[in-house]
């Protein structure tokens, strides 16, 4: 039988369409409106949830990420109350994706074996952890394997065709290709060589392969979907939560980019 994240990714193509991924800072600006916000991104047409946990020292994370996790930890954020909004999301929402996506520290303290038993039992699809080389994941992966959670591997433009294969030979799930070298963030353009680049990692992996770092309007949203599964944005919805205006107007604001951005991954005929 297949699982969620496989059944997304079906559901998409069935649809001519990449998969949407919003990564989401959870606490951010606090745990009650956090989760109101990424309730209207799955209202607004998100396929999969990344749960980003806030940490201290988010070395691969831009300005806007970075920030919001900062005032996330102030407001009293932890990993626990994290897992309980994602209880309740995954109950309101049983057909939408959820990864978990964090900095290795954060796992570990909370303790690996603890952690993915949690997981499985609140429906959790996966987990992302950021740092975590891929040599080092047979710390984690069993226990992912075990509770049958999806442990995504990220490979970049540095990334060599051998070490693709390698990589995707030995994961399920999706795979998370980084668009552009450095830290999140959104950013006017995107690589020339992005989209054959791309195209070229799609032919080498089993799997689906995302696209995620920089993406911040639609137009570039569906000129990747085209050569990719999914794609992911996070700093350009979240700076949409920053601002003087109250917060209802910019969850508003949010909503709205969320849907443009679902509505721009059609594929072309």
């Amino acid at each position: 039988m297949k699982n969620r994240i496989e059944k997304i990714f079906d559901r998409c193509r069935k649809e001519k369409r990449a998969a949407l991924i919003l990564f989401n800072s959870c606490g951010y600006p606090d745990m009650e409106s956090s989760e109101r916000i990424i309730q209207g991104a799955i209202d607004s047409g998100a396929d999969i949830i990344e749960l980003g946990v806030p940490f201290s020292d988010p070395m691969a994370d831009g300005a806007i990420i970075q920030k919001a996790s900062q005032i996330a930890l102030q407001n009293g954020a932890t990993l626990k109350k994290v897992l309980a909004m994602a209880e309740r999301l995954r109950l309101r929402n049983p057909d939408t994706g959820f990864i978990l996506f964090s900095y290795f520290n954060v796992l570990l303290n909370y303790g690996l074996e603890a952690l993915t038993e949690e997981l499985e039992r609140i429906g959790i699809d996966g987990i992302l952890s950021v740092d975590l080389p891929f040599e080092e994941k047979e710390e984690l992966e069993p226990l992912c394997h075990k509770r049958g959670l999806h442990l995504i591997p990220l490979v970049s433009p540095a990334t060599t065709p051998q070490r693709v294969r390698l990589i995707t030979s030995q994961t399920t799930g999706f795979v998370y290709y980084v668009a552009v070298r450095g830290i999140t963030g959104v950013r006017s353009e995107l690589p020339r060589e992005l989209l054959a680049r791309l195209s070229e990692i799609s032919g080498l992996s089993p799997i689906p392969v995302v696209a995620g770092f920089g993406i911040s309007s639609p137009a570039t949203a569906h000129q990747i979907a085209q050569h990719a599964r999914g794609i992911v944005v996070g700093s350009a919805g979240l700076r949409l939560l920053f601002g003087e205006k109250p917060l209802e107007e910019r969850i508003a604001d949010f909503k709205a980019f969320v849907q443009s951005l679902a509505e721009s991954l059609c594929l072309d005929a």
